[in-house]
């Protein structure tokens, strides 16, 4: 019997569900305010009324925002869904000619943006021939204002726009390691599969009496990970504004009894080198989730020491919902031995397939090394209007993730880095992700960074950027000497410099894009 629909729940149901279970909950926690889930429920459905009387949005349309983590962020989201919408985050940090661009790619209907960006505000508008309208997040003289239009319908109920399961709901903009950013295309099929998916294998146990706080931006994992958490029924309690302060999370952990938090292993790596981590009851924390980038060995076992067993793990990316790889708080040892695995950014997700592939598509047996290749429900529906960029990133039905790894007989996954971050010196690759684990090692760095550089000799060398460890001076050859004998000689660096921050992007992350623009800025390059 064939069936005439893909209908799916709209994600907005969450809401919707959680309102009439809970509707004395808290649902969101930001500085000295707190939404119940009713409260919630009904400023989401104003919004959408506004938008859609106001300025005439519908299934299908665009809203662009720039915004920091806030309550209004989280209602703009859901009032997309609500609308059968497309939510368009851009990164807070963008510059002007960033949201233009993405303003073209999405062709956005409203702009919403926070009330100091103006300038960004003024681009979309030259750019977007479509613009209806700009809608600011706090007073300002350049547009609408947004708790003028939620005022203005609170009353007015809104249901739920019926969705089938390829009905995109949010474009995620990648980082753009090379060129323009991309937009990815998620759908609302594929977000319920990986709200699923998260429940099982990163949260599980979680209910309605749980908090999760809040440290990352909205715009990226961290939105995804209040979604998942929306089907159970959680509290989400934001960070405040200001720039992330280690005493100030430990203190919302005790006050509010939180029960996970999502970020990257630098941020990880400040909550428990922090001295307020002594200060305050972290006790009710379960799940301490961290992605975006790896781990360093050293650094886990201090988190272990400190935290306990509350490490998990995940491998993704964008195209992916985050959804690849989990390494659960059972799978961190704080112990080094032949069961550890150390390295690894654990086995596969719940409905999700490894393959390592090498460059004309064929399959490798474990322990060869080559592209880390997926397939499963959580895969996305591809790139907004990009045929090359779809072209090259799906074959014979697998989305190819671009970072180089092997799996062992165990389907544990190992990255080696990505193929952009490997460097060909004196004919041999050399994938800096190793070589970084084991410089990690040494007590007086804190952070590394292996750089592929040019060489008349070799075509390439290593370039190592070191930050060192609080109270440490550590020099060149000792570093080198450190890493003699511990990895082969052409894979080690030829060179080390010493800066005082290693820089990150506006999720936390360090990448190599960020760090080599940095010492081309500096004239170390």
């Amino acid at each position: 019997m064939e069936r005439s629909s893909n209908r799916v729940a709209n994600l907005a149901h969450f809401l919707t569900k959680n309102a009439r279970r809970w509707p004395a909950r808290t649902a969101v926690v930001w500085e000295e305010k707190a939404w119940t889930w009713s409260e919630l429920d009904a400023r989401v459905s104003a919004l959408a009324q506004a938008l859609h009387k106001e300025y005439g949005v519908a299934k299908g349309d665009a809203l662009l925002v720039q915004a920091q983590n806030s309550n209004q962020m989280i209602e703009i989201m859901l009032a997309a869904f609500r609308l059968g919408a497309v939510w368009v985050p851009c990164n807070f940090r963008q510059a002007p000619g960033e949201t233009a661009y993405a303003a073209q790619k999405a062709n956005a209907r409203v702009f919403l943006c926070d009330a100091e960006y103006e300038d960004q505000a003024e681009a979309v508008r030259q750019a977007g021939a479509d613009l209806a309208g700009i809608v600011s997040i706090g007073d300002s003289p350049f547009a609408a204002s947004y708790e003028d239009l939620v005022s203005a319908y609170l009353s007015s109920p809104c249901d739920n726009a019926p969705v089938d399961y390829n009905d995109p709901c949010w474009l995620f903009f990648t980082s753009g390691s090379t060129g323009r950013p991309k937009a990815v295309v998620l759908t609302h099929g594929q977000i319920g599969f990986v709200c699923v998916n998260y429940m099982t294998d990163l949260l599980s146990g979680t209910t309605e009496r749980d908090a999760s706080l809040v440290i990352a931006p909205l715009s990226h994992g961290a939105g995804l990970h209040l979604i998942a958490q929306l089907s159970a029924g959680s509290a989400h309690v934001l960070m405040p504004k200001g720039g992330f302060n280690p005493a100030n999370a430990f203190q919302l952990i005790e006050e509010h009894n939180i029960g996970n938090l999502f970020t990257v292993p630098t941020i990880v790596k400040r909550l428990v080198e922090d001295p307020a981590l002594e200060r305050f009851d972290h006790s009710s924390l379960r799940h301490v989730i961290y992605a975006g980038a790896p781990m360093y060995r050293e650094d886990q076992k201090l988190a272990l020491e400190k935290l306990g067993k509350v490490l998990v793990q995940y491998y993704g990316l964008g195209e992916v919902t985050g959804n690849i790889t989990v390494l659960r708080p059972q799978d961190h040892s704080l112990e080094d031995g032949p069961q550890t695995r150390a390295g690894t950014c654990g086995t596969e997700r719940t409905g999700i397939e490894i393959s390592i592939q090498d460059d004309e598509g064929k399959i490798l047996p474990p322990f060869e090394t080559g592209e880390v290749c997926v397939i499963g429900p959580a895969v996305c529906a591809g790139y907004l209007n990009d045929d090359a960029a779809n072209a090259k990133s799906f074959r014979n039905g697998w989305f190819r993730t671009g970072d180089i790894g092997h799996m062992d007989d165990a389907r544990y996954l190992y990255l080696t880095g990505r193929a952009s971050d490997m460097y060909i010196s004196g004919g041999s690759n050399v994938y800096p992700k190793e070589v970084e684990e084991v410089l990690l090692a040494h007590p007086s760095l804190s952070e590394v960074a292996i750089l592929g550089i040019p060489d008349p000799q070799w075509g390439e060398i290593g370039l190592a950027v070191c930050v060192a460890a609080e109270g440490a001076s550590p020099d060149q050859e000792e570093i080198a000497t450190f890493l003699s004998g511990k990895v082969a000689r052409y894979k080690q660096p030829s060179r080390y410099l010493f800066i005082d921050e290693m820089p990150t992007s506006a999720y936390g992350k360090i990448t190599k894009k960020l760090v080599r623009t940095f010492l081309e800025e500096q004239g170390f390059l």
